[in-house]
């Protein structure tokens, strides 16, 4: 069974691939005049999808590719990089958007996070791709296994974040859609009720 899972799971590669391109798209929706809510819910989403991306590189990725090539410089550089993205992780959750050094706090992130991925996908993607292209699979399966295990212990703040990411519009029409939901299912309620009289 995990020799089919790792056939059939992407890559490490591609996944690390698409976990940068959501923590990029997320990072491109902040803007400095955005309300406090959505700001804050914007910031929480980059941090949990960078604390776990992070882990998920520590635990799984480097360890394999250092295995190969323990002379990358660029693995090296990973580690501290990785501790200050942490740091301003951490900086950021003791504050609160209307906070004046929020928003530089953030853009210091995504600057570090921006050089590390680029850093990440011109040389230490592409080496584990030259280096061990038959243990890809397996460790992408190892990755979403572990990432199952992450988002689980992270759900309540990454259900907060998403609630409060949406946009009062949609918030709105989604409670409306609830409440008609409510409506129509005391109304079929009542006429199953009155059709077994």
């Amino acid at each position: 069974m995990s020799t089919l899972l790792s056939k059939l799971s992407p890559s490490i590669t591609d996944m690390i691939r698409m976990d940068h391109s959501q923590v990029l798209e997320t990072f491109h929706q902040f803007r400095s005049g955005m309300s406090v809510a959505k700001k804050e819910a914007l910031v929480g989403s980059a941090c949990v999808a960078l604390e776990i991306h992070t882990q998920l590189e520590e635990e799984i990725f480097y360890p394999a590719l250092r295995e190969l090539a323990s002379d990358i410089e660029v693995l090296e550089k990973s580690f501290p990089e990785h501790a200050e993205m942490h740091r301003q992780i951490t900086r950021l959750r003791s504050m609160t958007a209307i906070d004046p050094d929020y928003d530089p706090t953030f853009l210091e992130l995504v600057r570090d996070a921006l050089h590390h991925v680029a850093d990440e996908e011109t040389t230490l993607l592409p080496a584990a791709e030259r280096l061990m292209p038959e243990r890809l699979g397996e460790l992408g399966a190892q990755m979403m296994r572990r990432r199952a295990q992450l988002l689980t212990a992270h759900a309540g703040e990454i259900m907060s974040s998403t609630v409060r990411s949406f946009p009062e519009s949609a918030a709105v029409m989604a409670s409306g859609a609830v409440g008609a939901g409510a409506y129509l299912m005391q109304q079929a309620s009542g006429w199953v009720s009155r059709g077994r009289r």
